[in-house]
């Protein structure tokens, strides 16, 4: 009875033009419309080396950490060169500054200070290096001086001297400044859409799920009305359905990394299993979400479907589709809400595998889809378990 309802469902599923359409074809319409949309903003915003200017004064020159760091900042030669260093004296950058040929200029007296004219993206930038440093080299200067007073007290001043000036540069390597240009290369905002759009159609799976279970319903279809009337065991209806669904799901996202994979030429990065790990539990969730509206609600297929997808475009919405910033006042207000958005679970997920090193937030939410789609495939299980009919 499994295999025989499987593989009725299967031919069903891929004969509805409408399921078809939403499964396979929208999310490649709407891929496509964010790479037109998205890619010429992210090229316009690439990265510049900033022109800047240094006081070269006696101050500056002993200053062995914040010459070699912005020596580093500075290499013409370097790929991640961040920005263009003019060494002049301060008549010469004050005039740099006021002819707006510089951005800004840091002068070394008592302590270093940054001058700037306006206030902007490289403006802000060059202060914040420039604090860093500060904080790297006051640290390096507490771990110098520790150690030469331990060695002054030990009488061993002269055999220790080669020493901490190793453990010194060893030291300024370790904490180098690291600024990548990562405005368009490696820190895409079109990434954020495209991982919206992996867990849309993943939730979209829900009207997959939704049409198995349709036919499986006396209300429904003909072929429900004889599944009541038969001695059938409602859960390897539920199980078969879903695993059809689930088939189906799957060819479609095949089908959506491929298009943006090797069409769109959409970069995932190094984690592609995980994500694809991610949009599977995501379509289980889907799947079994609309399995849930189809047995709770006893209404017709066209309200059903919107049902389906207003939740979805909701939860897509509530996670940062339409705008990033979305995603962060919910987190910020009311994070309940992401939290059992299941739109919601698979972005996060993404998002943590893009930005950060350790997979804890995404194995959080994979379990989270995975609770998700067992609650609704139980509700499913008792809805379909307490139908009766009058008459059929």
């Amino acid at each position: 009875m499994f295999l025989h309802n499987l593989k009725y469902s299967l031919k069903t599923l891929f004969k509805n033009r409408m399921l078809i359409f939403w499964t396979y074809a929208f999310p490649l319409i709407l891929g496509t419309f964010f790479y037109l949309a998205f890619s010429n903003i992210e090229n316009s915003e690439k990265f510049d080396v900033i022109d800047i200017a240094i006081v070269n004064n006696e101050q500056f020159n002993d200053n062995m950490v914040l010459k070699e760091s912005f020596n580093v900042l500075g290499d013409e030669e370097s790929d991640e060169q961040l920005f263009n260093i003019k060494y002049v004296d301060l008549e010469e950058a004050i005039k740099l500054l006021e002819n707006d040929e510089v951005s800004g200029y840091l002068v070394v007296d008592e302590s270093p200070k940054v001058v700037v004219k306006t206030s902007g993206t490289s403006e802000t930038i060059l202060k914040y290096v420039t604090e860093e440093i500060i904080q790297n080299e006051n640290v390096l200067a507490n771990i110098i001086e520790e150690k030469l007073n331990t060695n002054i007290i030990d009488g061993n001043i002269n055999e220790y001297i080669e020493n901490i000036r190793d453990d010194a540069l060893k030291m300024l390597d370790m904490n180098s400044l690291e600024i990548r240009d990562i405005t368009s290369k490696k820190l895409s905002y079109t990434m954020i859409e495209f991982y919206t759009l992996i867990a849309m159609t993943a939730l979209y799976g829900g009207i997959i799920g939704m049409t198995a279970i349709n036919q499986n319903l006396a209300n429904m279809s003909d072929n429900g009305k004889r599944i009541a009337v038969s001695p059938t065991n409602k859960i390897k209806i539920i199980f078969s359905s879903l695993v059809s669904s689930f088939i189906i799901q799957v060819i479609g996202l095949f089908i959506l990394f491929m298009y943006t994979i090797f069409v769109l030429k959409v970069d995932y990065g190094n984690n592609l299993l995980l994500i694809i790990l991610l949009a599977l539990f995501g379509s289980l969730a889907g799947l079994s979400l609309g399995m849930a509206v189809g047995t709770i609600l006893k209404t017709n297929e066209n309200v059903k479907i919107g049902i389906i997808i207003s939740f979805t475009m909701l939860g897509s919405f509530l996670s940062g589709m339409m705008g990033i910033t979305m995603k962060y006042i919910i987190d910020t207000n009311i994070p309940l809400v992401n939290k059992l958005n299941p739109v919601n679970m698979i972005t996060d997920g993404l998002y943590s595998l893009y930005y950060y090193n350790t997979y804890n937030r995404v194995y959080f939410n994979v379990v989270s889809l995975l609770i998700f789609s067992l609650i609704m495939i139980v509700l499913s299980g008792l809805a379909l378990r307490r139908q009766k009919y009058d008459s059929i």
